[in-house]
């Protein structure tokens, strides 16, 4: 973790390109994927569980950091609810020729309407676009919600803001 991180608790690129979560932009640009931005090491594996596919790995050892298989991953969200961190959404860069979309962990009051324009957000939480609600679900009692929004934004954008 650098200095930045642990002072801000946002982490860095430097940060993020360490994790073994995190598809490659090439995957991405293929379809919807899972994107683990799971930083810390403790004992949890709910995520490798979830997966019906056999994408994402712990290992032997409990406290290890999430691996994705993003060849295995077909961007299926089961994943999402399951973590308790709310460290994983999934980014569909596809999605259309101009938009893209990000399924996201939402655990705030009032839950999104579908349809509903909303603020999409950066990790520090300034917004960066407008995006549509286009899905809100439920899962093991958290919200998933389901944006749309200009594909320019997709490597910034990770939540909402109402």
């Amino acid at each position: 973790m650098s200095l930045e991180t642990a002072h801000s608790g946002i982490p860095d690129d430097r940060v993020l390109e360490s994790c073994r979560g995190i598809p490659s932009r090439e995957r991405m640009l293929r379809g919807p994927v899972a994107y683990i931005e799971c930083l810390e090491c403790i004992p949890c594996n709910p995520c490798e569980g979830a997966c019906p596919f056999g994408a994402i790995k712990i290992g032997a050892v409990l406290s290890d950091a999430p691996v994705l298989n993003e060849e295995l991953c077909v961007g299926c969200g089961s994943c999402i609810g399951k973590c308790s961190g709310l460290a994983i959404t999934v980014i569909n860069k596809a999605y259309s020729p101009e938009k893209a979309s990000l399924e996201l962990p939402y655990e705030y009051l009032p839950v999104p309407e579908c349809g509903a324009e909303v603020d999409a957000v950066d990790r520090r939480g300034t917004a960066v676009c407008k995006a549509t609600v286009n899905k809100v679900r439920m899962d093991t009692g958290t919200c998933i919600v389901t944006i749309v929004f200009d594909k320019e934004h997709a490597d910034s954008v990770k939540s909402i803001r109402i």
